[in-house]
């Protein structure tokens, strides 16, 4: 497939799954813009891909938003892949880090998305990177996990409005990524529980039926899935990337 003279951008790009999805979508001929709150990490991903540049903004703050898009220029496609985790018991929780977690992981994909949206002429994709935590229940990720079922429930709701038009919505549910930020998951286990590395990482997996870790490029190429040819009868859907665990 070419996404040649398609423009897309996809927050969060600095590390991780964006960083790896800029590769993939650059790959395929497109031209990147990545966005985070680092412009040190935006830059050395950059550096490292063709045709790609970093924009810094947080995507928790509406200015920051506008101004994003206004340096993207007209964007094509638009992937809310930022968000961030935390883990504790409920009753611990505390009000600062409910909002936190919402925060990022649902007002940031509502405020991508929609001025994603607002700038789209005629063919455009939304993609919102969820998790497998907006299909099912997690212990001690209630706030994360609420966040990612809003996401759905946006991303649904949005793809009803776009339904006439040439663009679609849809959500990416992964399980645990091999990823820096299931890293930290790691460490935290490792940390709480004193457990081996090893052990935490096969706790993490084993929620997979296929025990492993989803690799960032199984998302990547899903993503590129929903920009091709083909996929234009794939709208409002949540789409599960873990082995068949939901």
């Amino acid at each position: 497939m070419t996404l040649a003279g398609k423009r897309v951008l996809i927050t969060g790009g600095g590390t991780g799954l964006g960083a790896d999805m800029a590769a993939h979508f650059a790959g395929a001929g497109a031209e990147v813009v990545i966005s985070g709150r680092r412009q040190d990490r935006l830059d050395a991903v950059a550096g490292e891909i063709e045709n790609t540049r970093g924009v810094q903004a947080d995507v928790t703050n509406e200015g920051d938003v506008q101004a994003l898009f206004k340096a993207a220029g007209p964007v094509d496609i638009v992937i809310a892949n930022a968000g961030a985790s935390s883990s504790a018991p409920f009753g611990k929780t505390s009000l600062d880090d409910w909002n936190a977690m919402l925060a990022v992981n649902l007002t940031g994909v509502f405020l991508t998305l929609r001025d994603g949206l607002n700038q789209m002429q005629g063919w455009g994709r939304l993609i919102s990177v969820a998790s497998t935590a907006a299909l099912k229940g997690y212990a001690y990720v209630a706030p994360y996990a609420a966040a990612k079922h809003g996401v759905v429930g946006l991303t649904r709701s949005l793809a009803l409005e776009t339904a006439k038009r040439d663009i679609t919505v849809n959500a990416l549910c992964p399980g645990f990524l091999e990823t820096e930020m299931t890293e930290r998951s790691i460490q935290n286990i490792v940390e709480k529980t004193g457990k081996s590395r090893a052990d935490a990482v096969a706790a993490l997996a084993s929620h997979n039926p296929q025990k492993r870790l989803v690799q960032p490029h199984e998302v990547s190429r899903a993503a590129l899935w929903l920009c091709g040819d083909g996929s234009e009868g794939i709208n409002g859907q949540a789409i599960s990337i873990a082995g068949g665990e939901v």
